[in-house]
């Protein structure tokens, strides 16, 4: 079942329009206050979404709706109903069906290739932005690592300064270890 068959060029590119729109609305709501990876995640799959969308084009050559229906298919004479050769021109109207076929299919595959190669010309400028963007996310990263370590180090100092007050306050009350 082919849940895309009714879905034409402009729709199939919107399509991945919004599922990026989605995906970044869905991480921004699920991952508060984290816009970085969101903008991350849409970056990638919108460059899945047009990669998914120009292999799709390329296993649907034969569909209408990329243009291959602008061009007039060829379809050969028929031979076999000439009479007295016509059996013996048999063979030869198989061949000229299969080199008709061959052209139709060419046609189609020249209809459908600038539409798939727009999609993986998207896909490749998404690749293209998704480094930067990463790169921001590492470094949005790494600051947030860098000041949970700062956190952490003021918290062990922290500990250890109330141990040594809780040791001072066990030797002005005498208090023994029991251990």
């Amino acid at each position: 079942m082919d849940i895309l068959a009714g879905v034409n060029r402009e729709w199939l590119a919107a399509l991945t329009w919004i599922a990026a729109a989605a995906a970044f609305a869905g991480l921004l709501v699920w991952r508060r206050r984290r816009a970085d990876l969101a903008a991350l995640a849409a970056v990638v799959v919108f460059m899945a979404a047009n990669a998914g969308a120009g292999i799709y084009v390329l296993n649907h050559l034969a569909d209408g709706r990329w243009g291959g229906d602008a061009q007039a298919k060829l379809s050969p004479p028929p031979l076999t109903g000439t009479p007295v050769v016509g059996q013996f021109l048999e063979p030869l109207d198989g061949a000229m069906a299969g080199m008709a076929g061959g052209v139709n299919d060419f046609i189609d595959f020249q209809a459908a290739l600038p539409v798939a190669l727009g999609f993986f010309a998207a896909a490749g400028w998404a690749l293209a932005v998704s480094v930067p963007v990463a790169l921001v996310v590492a470094a949005v990263q790494a600051r947030q690592a860098r000041r949970r370590g700062a956190e952490s180090a003021a918290l062990q100092g922290e500990v250890e300064n109330l141990r040594a007050e809780l040791d001072a306050v066990k030797r002005h009350v005498g208090y023994r270890d029991i251990f």
